[in-house]
């Protein structure tokens, strides 16, 4: 198409393309940082390798209802935050406010912790980690609601961020009814929902490992079954018209990547974004084909997915 580089992988050009530490394996562990906002405690987790220097920082934003967990499920090869600790990052998880491990918000308002406000918990662990590790940038990679998030992180603190990946991008509301209540009751219908179904509404184990969604649902439950904050869903509830994030502001070289069977992106919002980027010319727009939104676990591209995700980072 005109004007901009879209990028469509397939599964057969995939296949040629502070707390006491954790020990979580022989090259990786895990040390939980101390770190506070409004008077709330946040999760905030460090994975490296125990063995090397990192060459690079990386933070993930987790999604609308589920926590920074959804990165990490560590079966086989299948962890994201493994990946990167192998390919010599230090990664950071963050629960933001409500969320997880991290604190509720004030007066337990859960319509609190909207976008905006979560941006701000981002950039409270961004200023801690450049502090801790004494580095002027870092890497941000969004998932879903996180792109929102990270997007309005890093349109407000640039000179923070050296790249951004925003993986599933949700850059327009959506139309409906916005939540009542300040706190979503999660269920095992909506957690499982992000995986592809088959027609009598089960997850398709063609498409996902059996063991990987049963890690991911196990998770959901351990540390979200009480519910989410509500104050991201009604920003994403505002209606088709409302852009989420205004791309223009983004000076750093950013990675826009999705499915194309992910039923929460625009595509065509997408590609107008990736044009409007200052930095296009250092910047990707890449569609995986049968991806959907939650591709990075499945078992046809999980692995150019990530690794994709890599060769921006490094290159």
């Amino acid at each position: 198409m005109k004007g901009f580089k879209l990028l469509t992988i397939s599964f057969l050009a995939a296949i040629i393309f502070c707390f006491y530490p954790i020990v979580v394996s022989a090259e990786m562990i895990a040390q939980q940082q101390q770190l506070e906002r409004n008077g709330v405690q946040l999760y905030l987790m460090q994975y490296v390798d125990d063995s090397t220097p990192p060459s690079g920082n990386i933070l993930m934003a987790h999604g609308l209802t589920y926590s920074s967990h959804e990165f990490h499920v560590d079966y086989e090869d299948y962890s994201l935050v493994r990946f990167f600790v192998q390919n010599g990052y230090s990664v950071w998880l963050l629960d933001m406010t409500g969320y997880g491990n991290s604190g509720a918000p004030a007066d337990n308002d859960g319509f609190v912790v909207d976008s905006d406000y979560a941006a701000e918990d981002i950039a409270t662990a961004v200023a801690l980690i450049r502090d801790t590790m004494k580095v002027e940038q870092v890497d941000i990679l969004g998932w879903s609601w996180g792109t929102v998030t990270g997007a309005r992180f890093a349109a407000k603190y640039p000179e923070w961020v050296h790249k951004l990946v925003l993986y599933g991008p949700i850059i327009k509301a959506f139309d409906g009814d916005g939540p009542e209540s300040a706190w979503h009751e999660n269920s095992w219908e909506h957690a499982a929902g992000d995986f592809q179904m088959t027609e009598d509404g089960q997850i398709d184990y063609e498409k996902v490992d059996k063991a990987i969604a049963s890690i991911f649902l196990a998770n959901c439950w351990r540390y979200d079954g009480e519910g989410s904050p509500n104050g991201g869903r009604r920003d994403l509830m505002q209606g088709q018209k409302t852009v989420l994030f205004d791309t223009t502001k983004l000076t750093m070289p950013v990675m826009l990547v999705g499915g194309d069977i992910d039923p929460y992106l625009y595509w065509d919002a997408l590609e107008e974004g990736f044009n409007a980027l200052p930095g296009k010319a250092q910047s990707k727009l890449v569609k995986i084909e049968g991806g959907s939104h939650i591709l990075m676990l499945e078992k046809a591209h999980y692995q150019a997915f990530r690794a994709g995700i890599l060769d921006f980072l490094k290159n």
